[in-house]
Parts: C-alpha cells; structure tokens; sequence
C-alpha cells in the first residue's frame, strides 16, 4: 500500500536572519563574490559597491517601462570605475553604482534596503534601485538581476571603491510587523522603551528627541561643518570631530532652532531595546508635523539594546536635516517611530555580539569614522 506523501511545513514568515542570509548566497539567490567577515548582520547584508558606475544629471524615478540602461543613456555624464584606490563623491552631485550582489529571488521572498547606520550619520542620502522596479529600495519577490545603488554626498565629500559598504538589505517572507496588540505584550514583557508610558500609536513605538544633555557631557548634539575635508567611508577613528562637526549646548526648554540646509546628529530620549527574535526598523513620525526629515538609516538588529548583548538599551541617534525654512524642534517632541518585525528564527548571533557593532549601548554618538569625542 503506497504511502501517502508527507506534507511540508509552510515556511515562516518574518524577516530571516543572518545564518539564512549565507544560505541565500550557496543556494545561488543572491549571487556575487564571497561575502566577506563581518558583511552578514544579524538580520541583513550589506552590499558592496560594484566596479561600474556614472555621474547623473539627476535623480530619477524607477520605471517598469525603462530600463537602467536606457535611462543611464539619457541622464549620464560621466562613466567611471570603482577600483582599490577609490573615488571621490561630491556633495551636491548624484551618482548610480551597479552593486556586487545579484539577485533572483524565489516567489515568496521580498528585500527592502536602507543606507547603514554610517552612512546615514554622515548625511550621505543613498537609495536602491532594481531594474523595471518602480520603487525605492524595494526589492519584489521573484527578481532577478543587479541592483544599483544611487548615491547623493549632501555634507561631505566621500571617497568610496569597489567594496565599499554605504547599504545594506533585508529579506522578509510574509507579513512580519507587529499590530498593535502583539506590540503593546511586546513592551510589557520585553521593555522595548524605558518609558513610563511608552506611546504606542499606530502599532510602532514613538521615539521623541532629547536636548537636555543628560548622559552626553551636556551637549544636546552636533551640527555639520560646511566646507569640510574629504571622508574615507572605510576608515575608523580617522578623523577629529572638530574638523567636522560643531558641538551644541544643551537646550532644555529653549528648544534648537534647526537652520535650513543644514545637518544635526542627536538622540532619541529614549533608550531602546529590540529582543533577539525581533528586529526594528525606524520611519518618519509624520510629513505633516514639522519641515524636517529625520533618520536617513532606519534599520535596527535583534539584540540592539540587549542586555545580554552587551547593552542596557541604546538611544536611537537621530539624523536630522532641515527643509527650506528655520524649525524649532523641542525637547521631547516625537521624531520618529520605531516599527517591529519578528524573525523567522533568532539569529545565532545578535548585534552586540558581533566585533562591527559600533553601535551598541551608544548615547550621542557620531560615525564610526570619528575619533571619540573630547568636550
């Protein structure tokens, strides 16, 4: 008597973590070099630019119409190549970069990107884009082809080369966020905010801005420099702060008058924790309440935070630029909003436990390319 055929389990749904990462890349769905030590986070990747890569006139949409090539055809002034000695990237200057890493995504599996935590606090705007995909930094299940990496320097100059990391993605199966209901058993077992009342609107956790200096030597953060040196995005503690960035007294109920055009680092009052099975991500509190833009790099790895990862909760630091006209921002006024994801499995390593967690347990704090700050 045959036997009937045993059904398999449906896979989980959630955002995979590091250990299935590598396994995308043996299976052939991501393709591309080795990846090297430290490139898989506990739950994304980073992606390394690639040789290619032009100066464009512009930004542009993505289309399911136009290919890269054919917009490159139009809007392209220049066409170099990225090799060990590196490039400069100027600011106010767009440019595209064809990325390491290829892609053919099986059917039940979507990316999003987002700039790393780097390269955001260096006010470096960066966005994915797919071939006939009609999005940013969204990858849709069942791709298959390269990506590019747009890259817009909008305080420093840069110099990058093949290799170098500016994004990084994540891979997610399914419908991963936390409602409301699972958030709010969320923070009353795991804590996710050290708040009294942790403000949990719409299902995300909201992160407001601290300016009291408290826990950061009395400075409520620090405002880009014009007219700055150039910024190696490879080297660590290279560089003086005050070469590059202006220190800012606490304000308190003053409140900071951001000035238009310009660029601030500061931090959530806030300390934040995500647990190992979850990871967080951080988006826009609302368009409509203020004429700034803040948090370029929104991705945060399960064990941010943790205690057994070496944190006690971790302030949010927050990029923060200004839009066409001065804004005053005030101590405590909601910024930003942190949403949660689970995993489809905990990660056999959490960030914190990792040697490029530069991150972790951070107050006020600048790029990993900067010495540590001495007021």
């Amino acid at each position: 008597m045959a036997m009937a055929a045993r059904s398999e389990m449906p896979a989980a749904e959630g955002i995979l973590p590091g250990h299935a990462i590598t396994a995308l890349h043996e299976r052939g769905v991501i393709q591309g070099p080795a990846f090297e030590p430290g490139q898989v986070q506990p739950a994304s990747l980073d992606l390394r630019l690639g040789r290619h890569a032009w100066r464009v006139r512009a930004s542009f949409l993505p289309s399911t119409q136009t290919s890269i090539e054919e917009r490159l055809a139009n809007l392209s002034l220049h066409r170099f190549e990225l090799d060990a000695e590196g490039e400069v990237l100027e600011q106010g200057c767009v440019y595209l970069v064809e990325l390491e890493e290829h892609f053919k995504l099986p059917g039940d599996l979507v990316a999003s990107t987002n700039p790393k935590s780097s390269t955001g606090r260096l006010d470096v705007f960066t966005r994915v884009i797919g071939d006939r995909v009609a999005a940013f930094d969204a990858v849709p299940a069942g791709y298959e082809g390269p990506l590019y990496l747009e890259v817009s320097p909008r305080t420093f100059p840069i110099l990058v080369r093949r290799g170098s990391k500016l994004a990084q993605i994540r891979f997610r199966r399914g419908d991963a966020k936390l409602d409301g209901k699972a958030l709010a058993d969320l923070q009353a077992r795991e804590r996710l905010v050290d708040a009294v009342d942790a403000n949990l609107a719409s299902g995300a956790v909201a992160v407001s801005v601290d300016l009291s200096g408290k826990g950061s030597a009395g400075f409520a953060g620090f405002r880009a420099k014009k007219h700055t040196g150039l910024i190696d995005v490879d080297k660590r503690g290279a560089y003086d702060v005050a070469d590059f960035w202006e220190p800012l007294p606490a304000r308190g109920a003053r409140g900071l008058v951001l000035d238009p055009d310009a660029f601030y680092i500061l931090a959530s009052k806030e300390a934040v924790h995500v647990p190992p099975d979850y990871a967080a991500e951080m988006v826009p509190f609302d368009p409509l309440v203020g004429e700034f833009r803040v948090h370029y790099a929104g991705f945060f790895d399960p064990g941010f935070g943790h205690a057994a990862a070496g944190g006690s909760g971790a302030r949010a630091v927050l990029e923060v630029r200004s839009r066409e006209v001065p804004f005053i921002l005030e101590h405590g006024q909601i910024v930003g909003r942190l949403v949660y994801e689970r995993m489809t499995e905990r990660p056999k390593t959490l960030y914190g436990d990792m040697p490029g967690s530069n991150y972790q347990a951070q107050g006020l704090k600048l790029s990993k390319h900067f010495k540590p700050f001495q007021p």
